[in-house]
């Protein structure tokens, strides 16, 4: 059976039985290269779902994350994004930087037109602040109960009343296994949300499983939005991951208009082997291999859900 890295329980990050933190273990590095577009990616492509790491002194790491990222930084990243062919990129504020979103804004700041961004901020947050965030390209907060370094369910309410006036959605990396018991204060939430990586559960327990049900539930119901990313992150049947197809075609017959990819790069924390980038991009062409679903799946939906500017 497929495990799932950084349960609830595992993703904290416990003490060893003398009170001293394990030190959290380094991740690899991703691939610099790329396997070549199996279709054409069409103008205005964006990965929703990517992460930098500076690996500067002066944006250092929180003590209590779940691991330990090489550098990421945004010239890396906006080469990945040409060699897969992506037009705009969506950057989530990665866990092993905490509430500190400086290196996220800095890089928004610098590609307004092709960059937005989802941060992560405690709810004491002032309103400058949080409008600070928007006009550098934010446009979503994160909810993280799966790594050490986020925020979680007891801020979601709190933080959706702070972002509703400036339409900004709740980004949700859970293990959907927990989504039964949340749906009521999930469903009454005043912004939209969307749901990480397909739901971060094992996919081997296939579409008809509680926690998806939940979760499809939650697409058809209350007009929530999912992220086709993290495939690896589900299945160890690399590099096609096969039970993580079944899921994604799931959410693309629940909901065409309210899915989006993301690659997941610098792919941290991997659990079955780096992938590759560029064939994780490829399976959408087998995931949904429509011409008019993929291009609402990487152009249209996302060009909503992030308010990017009109293509020229």
């Amino acid at each position: 059976m497929t495990s799932v890295p950084g349960s609830p329980a595992e993703g904290r990050g416990g003490r060893t039985p003398n009170g001293v933190r394990p030190p959290a273990p380094l991740c690899a590095a991703p691939n610099p290269s790329y396997e070549p577009a199996a279709f054409v990616v069409p103008a205005g492509a964006c990965d929703s779902h990517a992460h930098v790491v500076s690996g500067e002194p002066r944006h250092p790491l929180v003590e209590g994350r779940s691991y330990t990222p090489p550098p990421a930084p945004e010239a890396d990243y906006l080469r990945m994004l040409e060699g897969t062919g992506m037009s705009r990129g969506v950057l989530v504020q990665i866990s092993v930087y905490g509430t500190d979103n400086r290196y996220l804004l800095e890089v928004l700041a610098r590609h307004p037109e092709k960059l937005r961004g989802v941060a992560v901020v405690d709810p004491s947050v002032d309103d400058e602040t949080l409008l600070e965030m928007h006009r550098a390209g934010v446009r979503g907060l994160r909810i993280n109960v799966l790594f050490g370094g986020g925020v979680g369910w007891q801020v979601m309410e709190t933080l959706a009343a702070r972002i509703a006036g400036l339409g900004w959605h709740l980004q949700l990396l859970m293990d959907v296994r927990e989504l039964p018991g949340l749906l009521p204060r999930i469903s009454a939430l005043p912004v939209p949300v969307v749901v990480d990586h397909l739901g971060h559960l094992p996919a081997s327990g296939g579409p008809d499983s509680q926690g998806f049900r939940a979760l499809l539930s939650l697409l058809t119901d209350h007009d929530a939005w999912v992220k086709l990313s993290g495939a690896y992150r589900l299945d160890a049947g690399a590099p096609d991951y096969p039970d993580a197809r079944a899921l994604a075609e799931a959410v693309l017959e629940a909901a065409p208009d309210r899915v989006v990819y993301g690659s997941d790069w610098p792919h941290v924390a991997v659990p079955h082997g780096m992938p590759d980038t560029g064939r994780l991009r490829n399976l959408l062409a087998s995931w949904a291999p429509d011409e008019d679903l993929l291009r609402r799946v990487l152009v249209d939906n996302p060009a909503r859900l992030y308010d990017f500017p009109p293509l020229a």
